[in-house]
């Protein structure tokens, strides 16, 4: 077993290393130029769209809902880990490169999550389904690499993040609380069966409301140790810009010179933000929305709330603990979360351990359920009959009950090797479908300052062709008030 973590992970480190940074990064650079700098260009209009999307369901899942889910599943352990993480092998400037990449990454999240819109479906209940194994087949013609997709997608987040966040949740109250391990896994089964046995738009109530409140959470708390340290803030700025370009010659070694700092990085925004691996696309599919840029643009936000706000959090509260806490090339990368941990009771003091437990457990629990709305997409797509939800629940909820009690490194590492072969064959798919997206966008910036209609998918000059389907069939203005800018 040994031997075989140890070939996976080199195969995992391999890929992630050398080809899918290159692959994402590539994408979100030439994505970025063929939008017109989209993200920078529309940034304030993606805030505003967000502020007045809350009540826009119109029966169905609303723009903000949709955002919130693409949020539960984004923002997660990792933010807090895995920042950690970065900081220890890559050093202060890993930082600078992982805001470079979630700035780039927004380009991809905005087309991935346009075309997820553009190639959606109508679903029984009155929502709709739609993601990339919905637009490799329906913009792509192939069945059989949606197919591959979905599968992979659904062992991916339907089952093995699932056990890894449920594993991190009953490991973090047993170690910082010496909370009994069965105690801990029956109030996560309590809490998580009801929610994903009611379906998408139950965990679309919860996620409207928690993900709001815990990115802000965290964030306030980032904020109140730099307000405590603002000394050191000019120090600390200095140091992520002098380690980025290899500039510091104290962390020229270990601790993090040039190419640690731009591939951990490149890995930990890449990995955090999920722009481009083909998963928030399913969330954003889900919402009713009278044009598809528009959940595109709040998508594209979910990017920077997630890294540039929620990632920045726990590097400036680590940073700003000083050597007592972390020390460039000395701390070792095996403390993880903990050493975030260390760092806000470096600053605020010994009471933040409870606290930031909750934090952990409601991280990882909304990222429990944000992948379950993922893999419910994609299990509809594999099939539409009554029992394929029904077995999918069951599956996230024996996940949850094993990965509470099990070890987890084997199926971390073949997850994360699925989950690259999932981003490669969705990133050829944008590439290949993004001239959609960039007609949709002229469509939808040709209607700024104006009452915004149904999006026109057929015989709409500015689409390289048709949309499939029966969803964006004409442009009938409706008397609602919305405008698109």
């Amino acid at each position: 077993m040994d031997t075989l973590n140890t070939v996976l992970g080199d195969i995992s480190n391999s890929m992630y290393t050398y080809v899918l940074v290159a692959l994402l990064v590539g994408t979100g650079v030439y994505l970025t130029v063929r939008s017109r700098a989209v993200q920078a260009r529309l940034f304030l209009r993606m805030v505003s769209v967000v502020a007045r999307s809350r009540s826009d369901s119109h029966g169905g899942i609303s723009s903000f809902q949709a955002f919130a889910i693409g949020i539960s599943s984004r923002v997660g352990t990792g933010n807090i880990a895995g920042v950690a993480i970065a900081l220890t092998l890559g050093g202060p400037g890993a930082i600078f490169w992982m805001w470079v990449v979630a700035v780039v990454g927004m380009a991809t999240a905005f087309v991935e999550a346009t075309l997820a819109q553009m190639y959606k479906v109508r679903w029984r209940d009155g929502t709709f389904r739609g993601g990339p194994a919905f637009y490799i087949q329906r913009g792509l013609g192939s069945r059989r690499w949606g197919v591959v997709f979905a599968v992979l997608l659904i062992f991916v987040f339907g089952f093995a993040f699932e056990m890894v966040q449920a594993n991190t949740i009953t490991a973090t109250l047993g170690s910082a609380h010496d909370f009994p391990l069965w105690a801990s896994t029956a109030i996560l089964l309590f809490l998580t069966a009801p929610i994903v046995f009611g379906g998408i738009r139950a965990v679309a109530r919860v996620a409207e409301i928690m993900a709001p409140l815990m990115a802000a959470a965290y964030v306030l708390l980032a904020l109140l140790v730099i307000l405590l340290n603002l000394g050191n803030l000019a120090d600390v700025v200095g140091m992520i810009v002098r380690g980025a370009f290899g500039l510091d010659e104290a962390l020229a070694g270990t601790g993090g010179g040039l190419l640690a700092a731009v591939l951990n990085g490149s890995r930990r925004g890449l990995f955090s933000n999920e722009a481009g691996m083909g998963s928030a696309p399913n969330a954003a599919a889900t919402a009713t929305v009278r044009h598809p840029v528009q959940q595109g643009l709040i998508q594209s936000l979910g990017v920077f709330v997630d890294t540039i706000l929620v990632c920045s959090a726990t590097a400036f509260i680590i940073l700003m603990a000083g050597p007592a806490v972390y020390t460039p090339g000395v701390t070792g990368e095996e403390q993880g979360a903990a050493l975030t941990q260390i760092a806000v009771a470096e600053s605020l003091g010994s009471w933040t351990t409870i606290p930031m437990t909750v934090l952990i457990f409601v991280f990882a629990y909304s990222s429990i359920l944000g992948n379950f709305t993922y893999a419910e997409c994609n299990a509809a797509y594999l099939s539409s009959r009554t029992w394929a939800p029904i077995a999918l629940r069951t599956l996230v909820t024996a996940a949850v009950l094993i990965g509470s009690l099990a070890q987890l490194a084997t199926v971390w590492t073949v997850a994360d090797i699925a989950m690259g072969l999932m981003a490669m064959v969705n990133l050829v798919a944008v590439l290949m479908l993004g001239r959609w997206a960039f007609g949709a966008l002229r469509d939808y910036e040709q209607y700024r300052g104006r009452p915004l209609g149904a999006f026109l998918g057929r015989g709409n000059p500015l689409l390289p062709g048709d949309l499939p389907g029966d969803v964006w069939l004409s442009r009938e203005v409706t008397p609602s008030s919305e405008r698109v800018g």
